[in-house]
């Protein structure tokens, strides 16, 4: 079986994850799309609770090959290298392909233990807009080049397809906006 694991805050989950999850899935011929929603994220600021973003993210996967799980929770773990570690022990028979998109690859490299991560896992790169570049500039990219088809790790890949411009932070910025007018117009 060969499974991709999406990893993040999903705070909140949008077409873009969706995106990144259908491209991969078709090109690399994945069984399942696991979307890993962290409790926490130390490189992004505080997220909405952990069962509201995965509810959330239940709504917008609507695929049955896509599963939304907080396993991360569930083991305990808060960095990539730690879950990818369990899973590959507790799944042993499952093929296992990091997925992000290249706007993740960008900041890949602040990540912890990054090329432990690259060395345990392949990683598939689906290209987003206004990242596109980032696969030529991305540390791992400079370290370990851009391969043609994904193979054992350490491997990089970059997919490509229609782009989805939807992004959380954009999503988040628009709801406290929306916020804060709603609030301006309860004052008198």
């Amino acid at each position: 079986m060969r499974i991709g694991l999406l990893g993040g805050s999903f705070d909140p989950a949008h077409g873009g994850h969706l995106y990144v999850s259908e491209i991969a899935r078709k090109a690399l011929k994945l069984d399942y799309v696991w979307w890993l929603v962290s409790p926490g994220n130390v490189l992004k600021p505080g997220p909405a609770p952990l069962d509201v973003r995965v509810t959330r993210a239940r709504l917008v996967a609507r695929n049955s090959r896509i599963l939304v799980s907080d396993i991360e929770e569930r083991l305990r773990t808060r960095f990539t290298i730690d879950t990818v570690t369990a899973l590959k022990r507790r799944f042993a028979h499952v093929t296992f392909i990091w997925l992000m998109g290249s706007d993740n690859l960008e900041q890949f490299s602040r990540w912890r233990r990054w090329q432990g991560i690259a060395a345990a896992i392949p990683i598939a790169v689906v290209r987003r807009p206004g990242s596109v570049l980032a696969s030529l500039h991305a540390p791992l990219a400079r370290r370990s080049g851009v391969a043609r088809r994904l193979g054992c790790a350490p491997s990089l890949v970059v997919l490509d397809g229609p782009r989805s411009s939807e992004s959380s932070t954009e999503l988040r910025a628009q709801a406290l906006g929306a916020a804060a007018e709603a609030m301006l117009n309860l004052t008198p």
